[in-house]
């Protein structure tokens, strides 16, 4: 039985197939359209999932990630309740819900059949929360556990408690909007100068850089915040109930002054913010998830939703010892809504059971979208008169780890893309750990982005406790640990006082590439089952070097989605500095390469099929 989950219309849309309950493929419409976010029907994931599935036009159901109808009876009631402020939003918004997200079940009819897919008769639509709550609870290793979803808004809930129990899982509390944790954590994204819905992780790094001298102001002024972590909004302060701004006059009058332009330099304040709020949003999770334990009594966490994703809330979760293990939903946004989708409907709807390992979860360490073979690989390099040469199967890692500790900057693109907001090791920049400039000239020559944002390190899953004060794995890099006491290295003076980037540039450890300027790392652990091959080339590293770790990031650069296809991989490569690129068993060598020229016809000249 097949049945397909989708999520769209929001952002990150993405597809799911199921075959008889296993997650067959899932993949996020940005990585084929190249438009980062990209919210509209996954046409392009959806015939993706089909064809690793096997071909064929026949699916047995759709799930759809959410209840459209009960999110437009929010938008109505929101604006009747503070009409006629709000009048401009509701304006903007009403014509999509006329034309489009309204009629949810003919516009899947429509757009199945312009992928080749015949809509079968059966259409669910589970709840966002339960949607999300299904992603964390049914891949996960636990047989029982609580379940904790937290986001900016679905229908009305914005966080959810809920428990699994073998095919079950219901949700037994919930907050509704407008007190959303998201939506807390998205003003200060808006005003600190990132941009909501994707600059949060921004907003994350940053933290450490800050003093918490905003916390208490928080707490004070914006929160009613109760002992079991659920609370109230001062919506004196917000403005995305009734107008086209995430925070109102009140809030600048509050924290000094207007939001900082986007791209402007930051400040002390932009620092101080960040960190003030963090510590807030982990103080929150901390008391969602003690009551969750208290109510639910399971020894296990399992969690999904945006705000999951913040990795440093996730590791000071880990170590509060509240639960005995939690596990994150490693797409725990809104694309993951189209897994959670999918398996809700499988277990809960139609009640078929549910086989767990107990040690390794259902997710296939995310590697869940498009491989492309040598042959393809090989196709699109003659194409291209790209000069390469083969690496036999034996010499793969250790050439590539040799070059890695010469200090090269290699692009990796092997086996299946990574479904989720986070590159692997199948589709990673990949460099040296031990190099003082490895994080500045990742930032600046490569990724093209913001120098305070640090590199999250590969380590074999065997050696992570060797490095990092982690004692289980963490595959999906939604951990973030300390690095290990003895290979810190101290730092001298007030660095508030430095120039940022001289601030990022002093060396924190051993590792200096990896670690923040509060001595943590976020920690992606590598295991010889759920990725062989990227598990010998970190051996093979260290062997080389000693050191069992690599730095491991997104293979794009600012702006732009992961690579999907060997032509996104080669047109990334020949962008950046980058020094090497791996397609497969195929190594380039940037000065090997003719003269880029950029072409605007050039992604459909070499797209492959």
């Amino acid at each position: 039985m097949r049945i397909l989950g989708i999520s769209c219309y929001y952002h990150d849309a993405a597809a799911c197939l199921l075959e008889d309950g296993e997650i067959v493929a899932a993949a996020q419409e940005e990585r084929f359209t190249r438009k980062k976010h990209d919210q509209d029907f996954p046409q392009n994931a959806v015939r993706y999932c089909i064809a690793e599935a096997g071909g064929g036009s026949e699916i047995d159901a759709v799930a759809f990630y959410d209840k459209p109808i009960l999110k437009f009876h929010r938008i109505l009631e929101t604006y009747l309740s503070t009409a006629p402020r709000g009048l401009n939003q509701y304006m903007r918004a009403l014509p999509v819900w006329l034309d489009e997200k309204l009629w949810m079940e003919p516009r899947i009819e429509e757009s199945l059949e312009k992928c080749g897919v015949a809509c079968p008769d059966d259409v669910y639509f589970p709840e966002h929360h339960e949607s999300h709550a299904a992603s964390a609870f049914y891949p996960s290793p636990f047989d029982e556990a609580a379940v904790l979803t937290v986001d900016g808004v679905g229908e009305w809930a914005t966080s959810t408690i809920g428990v699994g129990e073998g095919p079950k899982l219901s949700l037994v509390r919930e907050l509704d909007f407008p007190h959303s944790l998201g939506l807390l954590y998205s003003a200060f994204t808006y005003y600190t100068g990132f941009k909501v819905n994707s600059g949060e992780y921004k907003l994350m790094g940053l933290a450490p850089y800050g003093e918490p001298r905003y916390a208490q102001v928080i707490r004070d002024e914006l929160l009613d915040l109760k002992a079991d972590g659920s609370f109230r909004l001062n919506m004196d302060y917000f403005g995305y109930l009734d107008g086209l701004h995430m925070t109102s006059e009140g809030f600048e009058k509050l924290f000094d002054g207007p939001a900082r332009p986007p791209e402007s330099p930051i400040t002390h304040r932009e620092m101080d913010l960040a960190k003030s709020v963090q510590v807030v949003t982990e103080e929150i999770v901390l008391r969602m998830a003690r009551h969750a334990r208290e109510i639910t009594g399971k020894p296990y966490l399992c969690m999904a939703g945006g705000v999951a994703l913040n990795c440093v809330a996730n590791g000071e979760l880990l170590r509060a010892g509240i639960f005995d293990d939690l596990w994150i939903q490693p797409a725990a946004g809104d694309a993951g809504g189209a897994v959670g989708a999918a398996l809700s409907i499988w277990h809960n709807e139609l009640q078929n059971p549910r086989s767990v390992d107990g040690r390794r979860d259902r997710m296939r360490g995310s590697y869940l979208g498009p491989e492309f073979s040598p042959d393809q690989i090989r196709e699109f390099l003659d194409a291209r008169k790209c000069r390469y040469r083969e690496l036999d199967a034996d010499d793969w890692a250790p050439t590539i780890a040799k070059l890695v500790a010469d200090d090269s900057v290699v692009g990796l693109f092997h086996g299946r893309m990574e479904f989720g907001p986070r590159a692997l090791g199948n589709r990673s920049i990949i460099g040296d750990p031990r190099s003082p400039e490895m994080q500045s000239v990742l930032n600046l020559k490569i990724k093209f982005r913001e120098s305070f944002r640090p590199f999250a390190p590969s380590c074999r899953e065997e050696r992570a406790s060797d490095y990092f004060e982690l004692d289980r794995p963490s595959p999906y890099m939604l951990i973030v640990a300390p690095v290990a006491e003895d290979r810190r290295l101290p730092v001298q003076g007030d660095e508030r006082d430095l120039d940022m980037q001289e601030w990022v540039n002093r060396p924190r450890s051993d590792l200096p590439a990896i670690t923040h300027v509060d001595y943590s790392a976020r920690i992606q652990t590598v295991s010889p089952e759920s990725n062989p091959r990227y598990h010998a080339l970190l051996e093979a590293f260290e062997k080389e070097t000693g050191c069992a770790v690599l730095i491991n990031t997104s293979f794009n650069v600012r702006g732009e989605p992961i690579v999907c296809t060997p032509a996104d991989a080669y047109r990334c490569f020949m962008r950046t500095r980058m020094d090497y690129l791996v397609l497969g068993p195929f190594l380039l060598a940037k000065s090997e390469q003719e003269a880029w020229q950029e072409s605007t016809d050039w992604r459909n000249e070499f797209q492959l099929d």
